[in-house]
């Protein structure tokens, strides 16, 4: 199959990269495994945003795991989408929770969550964490549970 004849756009074509925020460049290929629950797993080393007060740079690592439905994030344009944050100015959970929501619109998944090990910053480290089950699903108590057993990252 085509990369077209999936939906995929950004693939094999020069990169543009966006100045700010762009959650359009989002792409979803279909999940050759649905009835299948397995993680997936993104680390994104690189991730920088701005400090919406100062407009200094901030640095993190964005760790996203998810257990895929129908729909699957194409790798390319999540990365193209996380550069996009690079002129943003949002705080740190912000953008965990801006991250989570946009790749829950795009592919509506069992299960997800996303967690930003941001450097530090006068001499304070930040780790938000966010996350999400399907209501009404066992993906929705896994979510709860995840969220109350959290333990400190970094």
């Amino acid at each position: 199959m085509k990369r077209e004849d999936e939906g995929l756009q950004l693939l094999g074509k020069k990169t543009e990269y966006k100045s700010d925020y762009a959650p359009e460049v989002l792409e979803a290929f279909d999940n050759k495994h649905p009835d299948n629950d397995y993680w997936v797993q993104f680390n994104c080393p690189e991730f920088t945003s701005l400090c919406p007060i100062t407009g200094q740079p901030d640095f993190a690592e964005i760790r996203i795991m998810y257990i895929p439905d129908r729909k699957m994030v194409e790798s390319k344009s999540l990365k193209l989408y996380l550069f996009s944050f690079r002129n943003h100015g949002d705080f740190h959970e912000d953008c965990v929770n801006i991250i989570m929501k946009d790749l829950i619109r795009l592919m509506d998944p069992k299960y997800i969550e996303v967690t930003g090990l941001f450097l530090p910053r006068g001499g304070i480290s930040i780790y938000p964490f966010a996350n999400y089950g399907r209501p009404g699903t066992k993906y929705e108590e896994l979510a709860v549970c995840r969220l109350e057993n959290k333990q400190v990252v970094g």
